[in-house]
């Protein structure tokens, strides 16, 4: 009887310890999951990081463009509504649907960085284009305000390729010297974009 009992304990203990075993081997299997997430950490909060640091290129590039795209909106502005050509109605309202949000990004970049955002009700219309990135003189859009018909459409197209040349200098001067790396792919991207602008305004004038 007791030799029973000495075998059904020994039993028992066996499987408990394959139990244990077992166990102890599923608790390996899922601990691998579990570790994972933390391997994506750092990849997440990288663009936080990179996103405060900047430079003097980076902020004179945000308070630049503001500005100059302003300037830009305003001349698009009269273009959509005097433009004779439906063609450079088109391009006015290519130039105002990608400016308007840049300007609200550029502005979310220097305050981001401590500084004070360009004010739209700012007169920017002193800073004329030789030297200032393209930007036209008060003269200037108020003689492209005072023209009609084709001769409107002419001289939009000539000082807005002068005002994108601007634009395109001033980009990649941030994307050569630039620090933050959300501010050099928007320079990235006028770039590109404003390029492609000045090549079709070119064919227009053709």
């Amino acid at each position: 009887m007791s030799t029973i009992r000495r075998s059904t304990r020994a039993t028992v203990a066996g499987a408990a310890l394959v139990l244990s075993v077992t166990l102890s081997a599923c608790g390996g299997g899922t601990a691998a999951p579990t570790a994972a997430p933390t391997t994506t950490e750092p990849p997440v909060s990288a663009p936080a990081d990179a996103g405060a640091q900047h430079n003097d290129t980076d902020i004179r590039f945000a308070q630049m463009m503001v500005p100059h795209h302003q300037q830009a909106l305003a001349m698009a502005e009269m273009a959509v509504e005097r433009a004779e050509s439906p063609d450079v109605k088109a391009l006015a309202e290519q130039v105002r649907a990608a400016q308007d949000p840049e300007i609200a990004t550029l502005n979310g970049f220097l305050e981001s960085w401590g500084i004070q955002p360009m004010d739209s009700g700012m007169d920017h219309s002193g800073m004329g284009h030789s030297g200032s990135g393209g930007m036209m003189t008060q003269g200037d859009m108020d003689s492209l305000g005072a023209a009609s018909g084709a001769a409107f459409d002419k001289m939009f197209l000539e000082m807005m390729i002068v005002h994108h040349e601007g634009a395109v200098a001033e980009a990649e001067r941030e994307v050569a010297g630039g620090a933050n790396a959300q501010a050099k792919e928007l320079a990235s991207q006028i770039i590109s974009g404003q390029t492609a602008e000045i090549e079709r305004m070119q064919q227009m004038l053709a």
